[in-house]
């Protein structure tokens, strides 16, 4: 990148680094495994034998209190619309002016709520295959299968927007989208200095070095106050009983991580040639072998799928460089 910078230094306007896209994965882990569920219903609450319409009952709890909550807040709550999905209209595209009117007002919080049915980890009681001593034995099992989940579009006075899914069967798992460019514009507003964004980049900045010492204090103690806070106030709720019993504390686990390094040129011109050249460089030197170490599998005979590299001209010089292997793609 030093080479880069020294041969196209006069054709640049700002250059930064920082975390962009991060999705982060929550859980509970005290009600995780099926003997902590089992503990959980028998020996805290006195509920035996675990049937599903115990476990069901959490579920409907959690989802009267979902809509109870939007109802009181006057917060939209539908389902996603297939035809405008069909239309290539994103969700986050269609939710945009709900969160155009909250920074308007500059407002905080909930702005919109999808819920969706998609798969996630559940539990299921069934009883046991054979006869045994007691009747009222259960057999919990986890398993994955179809069911409601809620997606908060919310905004935070320090990450900015952001979204939370919140499962509704138990054990409650969660996910979170957050963008490190929105937690920059945030911060540079409270200092006071002017820049220009444009969608998910800064474009221009009144203090460049401010915008990177910006982007590098977003840590990981700031990202889990803010989870720990909206999960709180969001997700399933628990009785004072229940947290002095259980300690339940939710993990964090990374899904999916991007990291960005911008070059900002003064015109379009030039990045449009580089990456026409690199894109050649690319269906050259992207061979087959280079492909598998990328995506690090095997290269055998009984590989399935496609393995190779593909550079695409959708419309008006906008090209896009695909590599193949397997069902995995990466776009460039």
């Amino acid at each position: 990148m030093e080479t880069f910078h020294k041969l196209f230094a006069s054709l640049l306007t700002l250059i930064y680094h920082g975390f962009d896209r991060v999705v982060i994965q929550g859980y509970l882990p005290l009600l995780t495994p099926p003997e902590h569920i089992v503990y959980f219903f028998r020996d805290l609450h006195g509920i035996y034998p675990i049937t599903k319409q115990a476990l069901r009952q959490r579920t409907r709890d959690y989802q009267h209190w979902v809509e109870a909550f939007a109802r009181n807040h006057r917060i939209p709550l539908q389902w996603p619309d297939p035809d405008r999905k069909k239309k290539g209209l994103r969700q986050e595209d269609y939710v945009r002016p709900y969160l155009l009117a909250m920074e308007r007002r500059q407002r905080f919080g909930v702005y919109f709520i999808f819920k969706t049915m998609e798969p996630g980890p559940n539990f299921r009681s069934c009883p046991p295959k054979y006869p045994t001593q007691d009747p009222d034995y259960r057999i919990i099992k986890r398993q994955w299968s179809r069911y409601t989940h809620y997606y908060f579009y919310l905004r935070d006075e320090v990450l900015g927007p952001m979204i939370l899914c919140v499962g509704s069967f138990l054990p409650f798992q969660t996910r979170y989208w957050i963008n490190g460019h929105s937690f920059i514009a945030g911060e540079l507003q409270r200092q006071g200095l002017r820049f220009h964004k444009d969608d998910n980049a800064f474009l221009s900045v009144s203090d460049p070095e401010a915008l990177q010492a910006t982007a590098d204090r977003l840590s990981p103690e700031i990202i889990r106050q803010r989870l720990d806070y909206w999960t709180l106030v969001l997700g399933p709720k628990f009785s004072k009983k229940e947290r002095a019993a259980i300690h339940l504390r939710r993990k964090y686990s990374l899904n999916q991580v991007e990291y960005c390094l911008n070059f900002i040129f003064r015109r379009n011109f030039p990045i449009h040639k580089i990456f026409e050249r690199s894109a050649e460089l690319g269906l050259f030197c992207l061979t087959a072998d280079k492909i598998a170490q990328i995506f690090g599998v095997r290269k055998h005979k009984r590989l399935p799928g496609k393995l190779h590299s593909l550079l695409e001209r959708l419309d008006h010089g906008h090209h896009v460089l695909r590599i193949y292997c397997k069902n995995l793609v990466a776009r460039l």
